[in-house]
């Protein structure tokens, strides 16, 4: 008698079959490569800006007026009951969570690793560092090693500085480059194309700008440079900018009444559309348009 077995290649194939059909689906689903301009909510308005020069880029921008009602802040809360700083969530997650409008991936974190689309680190609920300063609710749980700049930011305040945030302020949380500094370009000079997620104040402090930009994405978004990251900023209006982590953990979502949307084209383990959990977040309230 002779036992019939499967080809060892088969489960190879269909793996490969499910992820390829899983990219070509996601594909259709992320923001059409179109300019608009919304509000959203009052005080917060997005533009997705379409390019074809110096690359196919795709950007989105949330311009918020700090001198509007309602517009407050949250950064993603420690843990206490693990050893490390707090447990990875994606921005959907977060903002599900938390029950902010607006939300943002945050700050560098470690450990992480992404090579396949099955592993990578952290997965949702695995414990990870924050890499420099985060506070949440005045609650400070990663402290100031690295020295590196920090969003500090309270209602209606918002503050990009080296020094720590000030008693005032509520939420902080760190990025690791300047981009901008007093309407001047600072960023680093470097040839790398990412995805990339930045924050950003004019100087009086009355505007605050999201902006992430999609990439890795042949011919849809390609990704940009910190420098091209920093001259994006100054043409929205800004004169401080700071990078925060980017790659595959760039992610604006919007938590509105028919759920929560993505409204950029995310690129975790090289699948689009997928989100990636991540360290801490920015997180934003806000009071609904008026009918």
């Amino acid at each position: 008698m002779h036992l019939t077995t499967k080809p060892f290649w088969l489960p190879v194939l269909l793996l490969v079959a499910l992820i390829a059909f899983g990219k070509i689906r996601e594909t259709f689903q992320r923001p059409p490569r179109q300019d608009v301009s919304e509000e959203l909510f009052q005080g917060i308005t997005y533009h997705r800006l379409a390019r074809s020069a110096p690359r196919p880029l795709v950007i989105h921008i949330l311009e918020i007026d700090l001198t509007m009602p309602g517009i407050d802040f949250l950064v993603t809360p420690g843990d206490d009951t693990i050893d490390m700083d707090l447990r990875a969530r994606t921005t959907t997650e977060f903002a599900d969570e938390f029950e902010v409008q607006i939300a943002v991936n945050g700050s560098f974190f470690e450990p992480f690793h992404a090579e396949l689309p099955w592993d990578y680190y952290p997965k949702l609920g695995d414990p990870v560092n924050i890499n420099g300063f985060a506070m949440s609710d005045q609650r400070i749980y990663s402290e100031d090693k690295l020295k590196w700049p920090i969003l500090c930011l309270a209602a209606a305040h918002v503050e990009i500085r080296y020094a720590l945030c000030d008693t005032k302020d509520t939420q902080g949380l760190a990025g690791n480059h300047m981009l901008l500094q007093d309407g001047e370009i600072v960023a680093p000079a470097d040839d790398a194309l990412h995805p990339r997620t930045a924050v950003a104040t004019n100087s009086s402090g009355t505007r605050l700008w999201l902006i992430v930009i999609d990439g890795r994405q042949t011919r849809y978004s390609e990704g940009v440079t910190l420098w091209e990251l920093a001259q994006i900023a100054l043409e929205a209006g800004a004169d401080i900018a700071l990078n925060l982590d980017g790659g595959g953990s760039s992610t604006m979502v919007m938590r509105g009444d028919s759920g929560t949307n993505i409204l950029n084209a995310p690129f975790h383990t090289n699948i689009p559309m997928r989100q990636r959990p991540v360290g801490n977040h920015l997180g934003i309230f806000a009071l609904p348009l008026e009918q």
